[in-house]
């Protein structure tokens, strides 16, 4: 199988990599806009940027074509993966409109709002520039580093398109990586936007040392925010109890290698949002997409604390002890798992 991976961060990497190692022989080409530093990787067999330490396979191929040139390079192959941060994926998907092979992406979160309308997720974007494609998500429980380092992992490819889910299964599962097929696009991206917000609501919980009753807590409530927003979008609701949903909020959250639980940490030791992020030298979703998060649930009328906790924090209007303090002293209310409460 010819599979294109277009972006060279951590995860577009790793998931190279892997797919390259496997018994089946693919053929797949890592791309990437700077040509001189995959020049570099290609020659040290190494992404020293992104997972400094991990041996790239010899069959791994790289280009550096333009933008313009992408559909040119896609157009052979049996498999696009679009691994760049999720405000490049409404450009990829454009480029690759009339893509005669399947595309897929692996990021996570809601785009930011376009032209004064509300954010999306990839699938709506999807609808928006390349109806005609057939696309799908590769979502889950993962550090890229993990998965580079071939250690085992779980992931879900859903897709409206069962020859999608298939392709997506035979490219990437292996003896270290176990793929799931799924048919529910809005559940693993939602559970993918979702987990990232509150993830740093859990860092930020855990670097006040409130204890593991409190983290408990924030990730089971986080969770029944996550399924309202999703059951509100069209989602299915078993699918948050799978591998996109509490599975990657677990890991998101409580995951040492997690970017936005780093974001949290930080900012309950009082480090500016600014100082976080320059620290951090990598995207942190969670930043980015907590207020489109709101923003989705307030126009569905669906009640998200928590994120909007993470908002207020982010944007300076309360303190991490406050965030707390205004999360502990809401009403009491019934406990259900469902769209109500």
């Amino acid at each position: 199988m010819k599979i294109i991976v277009l972006g060279a961060g951590a995860w577009g990497t790793a998931l190279a990599a892997s797919a390259a190692s496997q018994p089946q022989a693919h053929a797949v080409t890592l791309w990437a806009r700077d040509a001189a530093q995959l020049a570099v990787w290609q020659a040290q067999h190494e992404n020293q940027r992104y997972l400094p330490g991990v041996r790239l396979p010899p069959a791994l191929a790289f280009s550096a074509v333009s933008p313009a040139a992408l559909m040119a390079l896609a157009a052979d192959a049996d498999l696009v993966l679009v691994a760049t941060p999720m405000a490049a994926l409404r450009s990829m998907l454009t480029v690759l409109a009339s893509c005669p092979a399947p595309v897929a992406w692996v990021c996570k979160g809601f785009e930011a709002p376009v032209a004064g309308d509300i954010g999306l997720l990839g699938h709506e974007i999807l609808a928006q520039v390349a109806p005609e494609l057939k696309a799908g998500v590769l979502s889950g429980p993962s550090f890229a580093l993990e998965v580079a380092r071939a250690q085992p992992t779980a992931l879900v490819a859903a897709s409206a398109h069962e020859s999608v889910r298939q392709i997506l299964v035979t490219a990437f599962h292996s003896p270290s990586l176990r793929v799931y097929a799924s048919d529910d696009m809005v559940g693993v991206e939602v559970g993918g936007a979702v987990k990232n917000v509150l993830a740093i609501a859990t860092g930020l919980c855990d670097g006040l040392g409130l204890g593991l009753n409190a983290r408990a807590a924030l990730i089971t409530r986080g969770l029944a925010e996550m399924t309202r927003l999703g059951l509100a979008l069209g989602a299915q609701a078993g699918t948050f109890m799978g591998l996109s949903g509490l599975g990657d909020l677990v890991l998101t959250a409580t995951g040492d290698l997690s970017r936005n639980r780093q974001v949290g940490l930080a900012l309950a030791h009082g480090q500016t949002l600014a100082q976080v992020t320059a620290k951090l030298g990598h995207v942190a979703e969670g930043v980015y997409s907590a207020r489109t998060v709101v923003q989705r649930a307030a126009h569905l009328a669906v009640d998200m604390p928590i994120a909007q906790a993470v908002v207020a924090l982010l944007d300076g209007r309360l303190t991490p002890e406050q965030a707390v303090a205004d999360l502990m002293g809401r009403e009491p209310t019934v406990e259900q798992l469902d769209a109500a409460t």
